[in-house]
Parts: structure tokens; sequence; C-alpha cells
């Protein structure tokens, strides 16, 4: 029979050390509620809940339907708590419907407009109806399926949706510009405490019929929002077939002939100006910009900072067969920008964006300080640079014509831009009306690359 020694000292201190370190990894554990979609480490958000309730449906006792809250309203952008869905039809549930915006500036048939026809997007009862407590009792019951978190309705049939610039400088920058309005102290990196959108209905357009021939519009959704579903008419069609009324926890409602009874819209022609009249960080949009970089390999907190070589981007559409510049102006364009890179030392491109992946084009717009071309749908990117006293948008028209889809979306984001005739340019306030003379579209729009390279030199010494 064997007896047990006692541990020498070297095992009885290697014992000692083995029992120290699980002892510290029991309290230290893994630390999961740092995650975000953006980072807010430092913003003082509460951490979520490690475990989620299983919630799919809500009860309430006789007479206590929970009441629609309206959040936030500007003709065409709303949002919602507690929005009633029942059978393809919205409703507002409150006791107060003088409280409740005009129908008209929420929500519209969705329907697609041909020559003006404006009046067949007039909404009624089978859209959007206004009801008591009382009523919503006799309607739904005492139940409704939930649908939590954060949701956008978007109402809007496809006939813009499928254009990038149509997609993100006015539907993602309108809906961003409405929710971010609810954190007001992003700050210059984009950390935000809100909670990510987790789904989009698309109640009139199908799963084909959202994206873009580019095939921007699903890169960006999915970069800023990697969590995110979407649903579309056929799932909207599915759900109001069940015959179940839907509670939707919060939603941002979106409605683009809606936002053409506001009057910003008036002024601008812009959908996405509406939302500018609600109170935001004036570095709003930063959270978009920082996590479709990010997916880029760049770091937002360094790329386009005034510290850095400045950077000029020629947006050319010369192999376009429209809206281009005459050869020899676009030439010396382009010989006029090369001298300032060999003076200066400037980062001179001269890009078809279409010629570049979709990360060489996010990429190059967020580096670059100043973007020029005619106007088309390549000046989208500069939604993707960073806002400073030197950024700059120059877009190029055929004398006498003027569109405000750029102007608009590079002043929204506090940059500055300049529109071209040929030798004369111009800027905010002396801006033209919108005109689309006849050359408008052509392919012999001037341009003085020498007066575009002046202006670039004295817009890249400011400080």
């Amino acid at each position: 029979m064997h007896s047990l020694s006692a541990p020498t000292r070297r095992e009885a201190v290697l014992l000692i050390l083995v029992f120290v370190s699980l002892l510290l990894l029991s309290k230290v554990g893994y630390d999961t509620t740092g995650v975000r979609l953006w980072d807010v480490e430092k913003s003082g958000a509460s951490p979520p809940a490690l475990v989620e309730p299983w919630r799919t449906r809500i009860t309430w006792s006789n007479g206590h339907v929970p009441n629609t809250r309206v959040v936030s309203h500007v003709p065409g952008w709303t949002i919602f708590d507690n929005l009633f869905v029942l059978n393809g039809t919205v409703f507002v549930v409150t006791d107060f419907p003088s409280s409740i915006p005009d129908r008209l500036t929420i929500t519209s048939t969705g329907k697609t407009i041909f020559n003006n026809e404006v009046n067949s997007r007039l909404p009624g009862d089978r859209e959007m109806r206004v009801i008591s407590t009382d009523e919503a009792q006799r309607l739904f019951g005492s139940s409704a399926e939930s649908i939590d978190g954060v949701t956008w309705l978007v109402n809007d049939p496809p006939q813009f949706i499928t254009h990038y610039y149509h997609w993100a400088a006015e539907l993602f920058f309108g809906f961003w510009r409405t929710y971010s309005s609810l954190d007001t102290a992003i700050d210059e990196m984009g950390k935000s405490t809100l909670p990510a959108l987790r789904r989009i209905f698309f109640v009139h357009a199908d799963g084909d019929h959202w994206r873009d021939y580019a095939l921007m519009n699903q890169w960006i959704l999915r970069s800023v929002f990697p969590s995110l579903t979407t649903e579309h008419s056929y799932d909207w069609e599915d759900r109001a077939a069940m015959g179940r009324p839907m509670m939707l926890d919060r939603v941002i409602f979106s409605d683009r002939s809606a936002a053409m009874y506001g009057q910003h819209f008036l002024s601008t022609g812009r959908t996405a100006s509406e939302p500018s009249a609600l109170p935001g960080s004036a570095h709003w949009w930063s959270t978009i910009r920082a996590n479709v970089i990010r997916i880029c390999g760049l770091d937002p907190n360094v790329v386009g900072d005034m510290a850095q070589m400045p950077v000029i981007t020629y947006i050319s559409r010369q192999e376009w067969g429209r809206r281009m510049l005459i050869p020899e102006d676009h030439e010396r364009l382009v010989e006029e920008l090369y001298k300032l890179r060999d003076l200066y030392g400037y980062e001179v491109n001269v890009v078809s964006m279409d010629k570049l992946s979709r990360a060489e084009q996010l990429s190059l717009a967020a580096r670059t300080t100043i973007m020029m071309g005619v106007h088309g749908n390549g000046l989208t990117s500069l939604i993707w640079m960073r806002p400073s006293p030197r950024a700059t948008v120059m877009e190029f028209f055929f004398p006498g014509g003027f569109a405000r889809d750029y102007q608009y979306t590079t002043q929204a984001l506090g940059m500055v831009h300049y529109g071209f005739w040929g030798d004369e340019y111009f800027t905010s306030p002396e801006i033209p009306k919108q005109a689309y003379p006849e050359g408008f579209q052509g392919t012999s729009i001037p341009i003085d690359g020498a007066v575009v390279a002046r202006l670039c030199h004295e817009r890249l010494l400011l400080r």
C-alpha cells in the first residue's frame, strides 16, 4: 500500500497559480456589451440585453389598445410608435385625431406616375385610417402580432428607387436625416446611440426592383445595417392575407408623393429636403459615411482629413454618349488639372466611375477634396466626401441649364457647390432656376479648364 507524499514547494506554487488564473477568468469572462453597429463605446449608451424575450404578440384589456404616437413629422417623413396594419391598411389609433398630421402629407397609393397623373396617388381609407381606441378594439380584438424594433416602411414604387442617386442621395438620405433627428449628439465620427434599423418593408417593390444597375444600393444598405432584413410587396401581401393585425414598435414611414406637399420640396425640388426642418446634429450623415467606408478598409478618422494631401477627382462622362463635354474642352481640363498636380503636388484622378469596382468608387470618393464632372449619376459619390472648409463639388452644365440634385445634396452635407456654364460659375445663394434647355443632354457641353483649375487652387488654399 502506497502512502501519499506531501506536494513539493514547486507543485504548490503551480497549483496556486492555476487557481488564481481560473478565478480571474471567471470574473472577466467575455465582454459582449461593447458590440455596436457603429462605435459608441464612449457615447454612454446602455448595453443591450444579452437575452431577448420572445415577444410575438401584444395583448391588452378591453378598451386599452395602445395608442399610436407621432414621434416626428414633416411631409413625406413620419416616425410613429405603435403603428397598426390590418389587411394591408395602415391604422393610426388615437382618441385625439386632430393631433395627427393630414394624411396627404404622410402616405399615398404608391402608384407609378405617368404624365403627371398625381391624382392617382391621393390616399384614401384603403391606404390609411385614423381610428379611436374603441373602434380599434372592435377591429383588432384584444391582441396584435408584434413587429418589434425599428422598421422603415418605404411606400414608394420602384419608379425612382432603382436609381443610385434617388436611392442613396434622396430616399436613404431622407430616411437617415429623419431618423437621426432623434439623436442630436452624433459626433464627427458618426457615433450614435440610436438602435440599428431592423427591417425594411418595400410595400410596392419586389425583391428585384429596389436594386440599381450599378449594384450600389445594396452595397450601401448592407454596409450600414449588416443585420437588416428586407421584405417586399409579396411579403406585404402575405401578411395582409393572414387577416391579423400587427403592431409595429417604431416606424419611419416615407412617401415620395407626400413629401411633395412640403414647403422645402417646393423650393428645392428635392423630397429629401423636408427633414432638414427637423432638429439634428451637424454631423448627422457621418454615421452612414463611416460605416460605408470602413467596409472598404478605410479609417474614417483619417481619410479626407485636411491634414492629408488634397485630392481632385474629375468624373468623366466622355464615353457615355450623352451629357458630355466638347472633346477639346475635356482634354484642356485634364491638362490644366495635371498642371495643378505638377505645380502643387495635389493628387489628381480622371476616372469613369463605371470602370471602377464599387469599393474603388467609394474609397476614391471618401478621399476626395474636390469632385467635379458633368451633371450625372457619377456625382452621387459626393455623399462619401468628408465635409471641410475645402470640400467642394463642381458641376458642369450646358449654358442656361441647371438641376438642383447635386447642388442641394452638397449643401445639405455642409460642403460648397459650384455650377459652371463654360467660363462662368455660380454658387449659393446666387443660383439659377432649374432649366433643361436644348443641349442639356447633348455632347457639346463647354467648359473652361483654366477657370476650373484656378478655382480649385483657390479652394485648396483655405484653412
